[in-house]
C-alpha cells in the first residue's frame, strides 16, 4: 500500500558565500642589478623670451661711445724734460747787455693711435715777463702712441734786461734762475687719408739750478 504522504522537499541550500583565497607570493630574493627608474616625461617646449631691446641698444650705444672716444684726435701732450743754462756772459760796456746760450730739451708725446706730423716747433724764453728770444725747430714725425724728444739750442747776443739786470745777477748768485718758456707745436694727426690740423701751445714757469744744470721746479698749462 502506497503511503498518502509524501515525502517533504529537501530544504534550500544555505546562500552561497564568495570566498577569496590566494597563495601569497614568496618574496623574490633582493637584486642588485635592477634599478627603478621613474616615468619621464619631457617638458613643455618654453615660449621664447622676447628680446631685452634696451639692454642691446644700450651695449651699442657703449661700444659706439668707447670706439669714437679712441679715435677721436687729441692734441700731443708737451713736457720741457731739460733746460740748460750753458753760456752766460755780461758786457758791462754801454750798453749793458748778457749773452745767454740756452740748451731746450723737448718731449713730444702722441696720445693717439694713429702717427702724427708736425711741420714746426717754436720755443720762446723769457725772464720775469720780458720775452729774450726764441727757436725754430724743422718737421718731425711722431708713431702712433710714441714720443719723440726735440733738442733746441737758443742764442742771446747781447740781450739787454735793463730794470732786470740786477735781479738777472742775483738769481745767478743764487744759484737758480726762473725762466718763461712757450713752446708751439703745428702738425697734422690722422691715417691714410685722413687728416686732422692741430696747433697747441704749452706756457711753463721753469726754475733751474745752474750749479747742476737741473730743472728744479716747472710749472706748465696750455694756452688758447
Amino acid at each position: 500500500m502506497i503511503s498518502s504522504k509524501t515525502n517533504p522537499p529537501d530544504p534550500p541550500p544555505p546562500p552561497y558565500h564568495y570566498h577569496h583565497y590566494y597563495t601569497p607570493i614568496p618574496p623574490q630574493p633582493h637584486d642588485q642589478n635592477y634599478i627603478v627608474l621613474p616615468y619621464y616625461q619631457d617638458p613643455p617646449n618654453p615660449k621664447p623670451r622676447p628680446a631685452n631691446w634696451h639692454v642691446i641698444i644700450t651695449v651699442i650705444f657703449l661700444l659706439i661711445a668707447a670706439l669714437v672716444y679712441i679715435l677721436w684726435p687729441s692734441e700731443p701732450h708737451l713736457k720741457i724734460e731739460h733746460l740748460h743754462l750753458t753760456h752766460v756772459k755780461i758786457h758791462t760796456r754801454v750798453p749793458v747787455c748778457i749773452d745767454i746760450t740756452l740748451n731746450v730739451t723737448l718731449k713730444v708725446q702722441n696720445v693717439d693711435v694713429y702717427s702724427m706730423d708736425y711741420k714746426s716747433l717754436d720755443v720762446s724764453v723769457g725772464y720775469r715777463g720780458r720775452k729774450l728770444g726764441h727757436v725754430k725747430s724743422g718737421k718731425g714725425h711722431v708713431r702712433a702712441l710714441g714720443s719723440s724728444h726735440v733738442n733746441a739750442k737758443i742764442e742771446l747776443e747781447c740781450v739787454k734786461v735793463f730794470s732786470d739786470f740786477v735781479f738777472f745777477l742775483e738769481d745767478l748768485a743764487k744759484g737758480t734762475v726762473p725762466f718763461d718758456t712757450v713752446t708751439d707745436v703745428t702738425g697734422r694727426l690722422g691715417l691714410f687719408f685722413f687728416r686732422f690740423p692741430f696747433e697747441t701751445k704749452l706756457s711753463c714757469e721753469v726754475l733751474v739750478n745752474t750749479n747742476n744744470q737741473t730743472i728744479i721746479r716747472q710749472h706748465c698749462h696750455r694756452k688758447h
